[in-house]
Parts: C-alpha cells; sequence; structure tokens
C-alpha cells in the first residue's frame, strides 16, 4: 500500500472542521464525572461493582449518530476506554469491559457500524494509563506492574485497530504516570513502536499528539493556543464545565449554542477544527440541554456551513465586529456583534469586493470604498439576521490580500 503524506492523511480533517466526542462509560453513573474513580480513591473492587449495574438499556448508537449528523458535524470520537480501565469493547486481554459484564455489548463495534452507516469519519479515544494498576500509582516502586500496564495498551490499541474495520483518527489520552519523568513518557509506553505498530495496521489514521511520537493532529483543550502553521489541530470542547466531559447530574454551567458556534468559528479561523463533548447518561441517552445544543449549531450550521467547512486562514484576522474565514476567491465575515448602524466595516482588505450577501437570506449589501483602505459594506438590517452569528459571503476579485492589519484588538 502507498504511503500517504501527512497532506493526503490530514485532507478529510481540514474539511471537516466539526466533530463529536462522547465521553460515556461506568464513571456515567455516579454522575460526578469522568475521574470520580481517581478523585474519590475509590478502590478497585469498590469501582469494579459499577459494571454489574452498566445495563445501558436507551443506548442506540444509531440515534448518536443521527444526532451528530443533524448537528453538522463530519466526525465522531468514542471513549473506548478512560482512565479507570473499562473498555467498551471485547479484549482478549481484560475481563473488565462491557461485553464480559452485565451490558454484554460491543459498543465500540456498535457505533463503527452506526457511524460508517451515517457517512461520519470514526475515531476512537483511548486511554493508556489504566487507575487499577499499581504501576501507574508509582511505576517506580511497582514497575512489574507497569510494565503490564504499558503491555496491555499496546495489546488493546492492536485489538482495536484489527477487530473494528477503517479507523479514521486515535485520539490517546493519559500518557502521565507517577514516577515517569516528563522526558521518559516516550520511552516507559514504548511510543514509537506503537505508532510504528498503529501505521502498519491502519496507514491512513491520524494520531494525535498525547502519545510522545511523532503524530498528526494537536489537542489543545479547553481554550485555545498557538499551533505550527499548517499544523493539523483540534479544539477540545465541553459544553459544560470543564471537569466534567463524562455525565453529570447538576451542570449549571452550559455554555449557550451561541458561544458554542462562535467557538467553531474561532476554531475555523485559526485553521481548526471544534471537537465538542458530549457526555451522554448511565442509560445511553442524550441530556436535553446538549441535544438542543447540537440541533441549534445544526441548523446555523445549514445555513453557513460554506464558510466553516474546508474553510482556511484569512490574512485578515477579524477585528471589533468578529472572526473572517476564506476560501478561493470568497472571504467570510463572521460578525458576532452586529452594529446598529447596519454597516460592516472590513480594514485593511486589498482586493476589490465584487458582491456581498448574507448567508442564508436574501439580504444583498453595498459596496464602498472609503479613506485609509476600508471596505465598508452598507445597506444592511439594524438587528442582526442571525441571533449566533451572522455571516458575510465577500466575493473577491482574487484570494483574500490584506494591504495592512489593524492594531491588535482583544478580539484579534
Amino acid at each position: 500500500m502507498t504511503k500517504l503524506s501527512y497532506k493526503e492523511r490530514t485532507k478529510w480533517f481540514h474539511e471537516a472542521r466539526f466533530g463529536v466526542f462522547v465521553h460515556w462509560g461506568l464513571y456515567s453513573i455516579p454522575a460526578r464525572g469522568e475521574w470520580v474513580m481517581l478523585a474519590e480513591n475509590i478502590p478497585n473492587d469498590e469501582y469494579a461493582a459499577l459494571a454489574d449495574q452498566f445495563r445501558p438499556k436507551r443506548f442506540d448508537a444509531d440515534a448518536w449518530m443521527t444526532l451528530a449528523k443533524a448537528g453538522g458535524a463530519k466526525y465522531f470520537v468514542l471513549t473506548a476506554r478512560h482512565h479507570d480501565g473499562f473498555c467498551l469493547f471485547d479484549s482478549r486481554v481484560s475481563d473488565f469491559t462491557s461485553v464480559k459484564t452485565a451490558a454484554g455489548r460491543d459498543f465500540v463495534a456498535e457505533c463503527a457500524q452506526a457511524a460508517r452507516g451515517a457517512g461520519l469519519r470514526f475515531g476512537l479515544y483511548y486511554s493508556l494509563k489504566d487507575w487499577r494498576f499499581d504501576g501507574y500509582r508509582d511505576a517506580l516502586r511497582y514497575p512489574d506492574s507497569a510494565k503490564a500496564m504499558v503491555e496491555q495498551a499496546h495489546a488493546q490499541v492492536g485489538e482495536l485497530l484489527t477487530n473494528y474495520g477503517k479507523i479514521d483518527l486515535i485520539w490517546f489520552d493519559g500518557r502521565v504516570v507517577t514516577g515517569v519523568r516528563p522526558e521518559q513518557r516516550g520511552e516507559f509506553w514504548r511510543a514509537n513502536e506503537l505508532v510504528a505498530k498503529i501505521r502498519r495496521l491502519q496507514p491512513g489514521i491520524l494520531i494525535n499528539d498525547r502519545i510522545d511520537a511523532p503524530a498528526d493532529i494537536d489537542t489543545p483543550e479547553q481554550r485555545f493556543r498557538p499551533v505550527a502553521p499548517g499544523r493539523a489541530w483540534e479544539l477540545c470542547l465541553t459544553m459544560g464545565d470543564a471537569e466534567c466531559w463524562g455525565y453529570c447530574d447538576h451542570n449549571p454551567n452550559l455554555k449557550s449554542a451561541t458561544n458554542l458556534i462562535q467557538q467553531l468559528v474561532m476554531a475555523a479561523a485559526g485553521g481548526g477544527n471544534l471537537l465538542l463533548n458530549i457526555g451522554p447518561k448511565p442509560d445511553g441517552s442524550v441530556q436535553k440541554e446538549e441535544f438542543v445544543r447540537m440541533r441549534t449549531i445544526g441548523d446555523w450550521l445549514a445555513a453557513n456551513g460554506e464558510s466553516v467547512y474546508g474553510s482556511e486562514t484569512c490574512p485578515l484576522k477579524g477585528g471589533l465586529t468578529g472572526k473572517f474565514t476564506a476560501k478561493a476567491n470568497n472571504m467570510y465575515v463572521h460578525v458576532f456583534r452586529w452594529p446598529r448602524q447596519g454597516e460592516i466595516v472590513i480594514p485593511g482588505l486589498k482586493n476589490n469586493v465584487v458582491s456581498a450577501e448574507v448567508l442564508g437570506t436574501a439580504i444583498e449589501g453595498r459596496i464602498e470604498r472609503r479613506s485609509n483602505d476600508r471596505t465598508v459594506i452598507t445597506g444592511l438590517p439594524t438587528t442582526p439576521p442571525n441571533p449566533h452569528d451572522t455571516v458575510l459571503k465577500l466575493v473577491l476579485d482574487g484570494r483574500p490580500e490584506a494591504c495592512w492589519q489593524p492594531p491588535e484588538t482583544p478580539f484579534t
């Protein structure tokens, strides 16, 4: 098989711009977040007893994928195993799985099939560490246990990439182990060996950066951070508190749909993606609040998706009104803060604007060139046509060019 270049491997990822992350497992039952076992120092046997209660009668992989697709997502990433070591798949090297306990189901297999049926790319989250091992708690004191934990990780990654068809993305986490310094992690996990195995089993797969070996995508969490030019990346974001990726009974700090849409746009404007998390209930159903937000994002993307999917960074970085994205000769002005005058000012655009329209509407704007290299779109409504982000599509006489950049503002 021909080896794919980095550009070829990441092509679909750059075009996608939006994915759905799902954190779901035994930790959904206590409903206090996915770190509950470690944070509350729950003994292994007491935590393992949760598997007797894990019988998700409302789990429906097709329903999950239908929601992801209705929300405008292009890929889906499932937590095959989190730090607690409980596998949502069948494993020869562990009995702590959804197949061998009360659920009696292989949720990875069901989700993989449903994702492909929905036309979504499919990825798997896998935590390298396993809290049940003494070697996680102190690798120096329990070297044999630490070695067994690493062997388990290598074996299970092999199972995931052999038994479930084509996997588009493997999303590692959990590389931090007590007693292992940061510069030692790659050697501890035998990361180069593992990556070579992954490339052999799934040549076109994308690998995230939490493996301490050459990888494909960077994964800043809950906040934006700079990445190298041309590097594929995604903002990983919860809908609510940062402490709750898994289901939480009471999470009053849910972000609004407007905030989530604008986070997606800001990621796209920076050449990245948004991987937005959902934490289903123990029974497998999705919380109403998360369901509604996903559908609202999907409605916005149905009207404005051309400004996001496959978009490129724009030489003009945005300003007081919002952010810019681009695609060929088109420039998209994402207006987060609509001006009451019904005029959009774009400073520093070198190009001539051929036409201006508000996406998803029949509204067209008038184009004026004013002093100091200002392009002004006039004749627009005095209230925002879209309550979340109104997108003004400008058709230019060439690919967008900046003749200068406005002074830095808090919004750029």
